[in-house]
């Protein structure tokens, strides 16, 4: 499921001055939950990409953050708003029901670079619920993710993690990569801001760190002292994507 990042090698200079200025990023990111209720504004928008350079320096290769059903009013532009600020990009696994809701914090998503990917339609146990439902669950959230963003997810994680034979023949006959993840953060589970950060201290190339975006604010405090960890240990936020033998790996964006 995982899967490593390399970049060229640099000369020494060079990775000290790609380590600084990620430390800058992360200042930025945690100015930047002092307001993550705003929009951000266009001259925002241009700070991020181009502080998403700043992490082009990746001498220990890719991770994958990842936050799961959403989108949520409560959390939703925090989570970009930290983001953005601190030059990332994220995983966000779609709650169908919910994007109906709240198309527009959807479209935010995709406005912001992040990428965009299927969790179900009601968040079902779906090795319980047999076919066709299980197939219906899929391709219902596929359906609404493309008719609000103009955009076919080609990643999908299965809620709770639970997956059989017959989920990963539906992923495939919608054209799907299943996702799951090699580190938990436990926000789901009450887990405090610190705990979160430590879960992400975990992560080594190719790890792939389970987070959501269910109003927490726990998760969207840690969003800077991830990123701070991150960069201390050479490494970047990556794109997940579908490797060679089909599985997931994470990649440069």
């Amino acid at each position: 499921m995982t899967g490593r990042g390399k970049s060229a090698p640099r000369r020494t200079g060079t990775r000290s001055t790609g380590k600084a200025r990620r430390f800058a990023l992360v200042a930025a990111a945690t100015a930047a939950l002092a307001g993550f209720s705003a929009a951000p504004s266009p001259a925002a928008t241009h700070g991020a990409a181009h502080t998403e350079r700043a992490w082009a320096d990746c001498p220990n290769g890719y991770v994958g953050l990842t936050y799961d059903d959403g989108p949520n009013p409560g959390s939703t532009q925090a989570l970009l708003n930290a983001l953005r600020a601190g030059g990332a990009k994220a995983t966000f696994f779609i709650w169908g029901l919910h994007a109906d809701q709240y198309p527009d914090l959807l479209r935010a998503e995709q406005t912001a670079g992040m990428w965009i990917a299927n969790h179900t339609t009601s968040h079902p146990h779906l090795t319980q619920i047999g076919e066709p439902a299980a197939y219906n669950e899929i391709a219902g959230a596929q359906n609404t993710i493309r008719r609000i963003t103009g955009q076919t997810p080609t990643l999908f994680r299965p809620p709770y993690g639970e997956t059989n034979a017959q989920v990963r023949a539906d992923e495939a006959r919608l054209g799907l990569t299943e996702v799951l993840w090699s580190v938990d953060s436990q926000d789901w589970n009450g887990a405090g801001t610190q705990q979160i950060v430590q879960a992400a201290a975990t992560m080594r190339a190719g790890s792939i760190i389970l987070m959501h975006d269910g109003g927490y604010q726990t998760t969207v405090a840690a969003v800077p002292q991830i990123l701070s960890g991150l960069a201390a240990r050479g490494l970047c936020p990556g794109r997940i994507t579908a490797g060679a033998g089909g599985g997931a790996v994470v990649t440069a964006p």
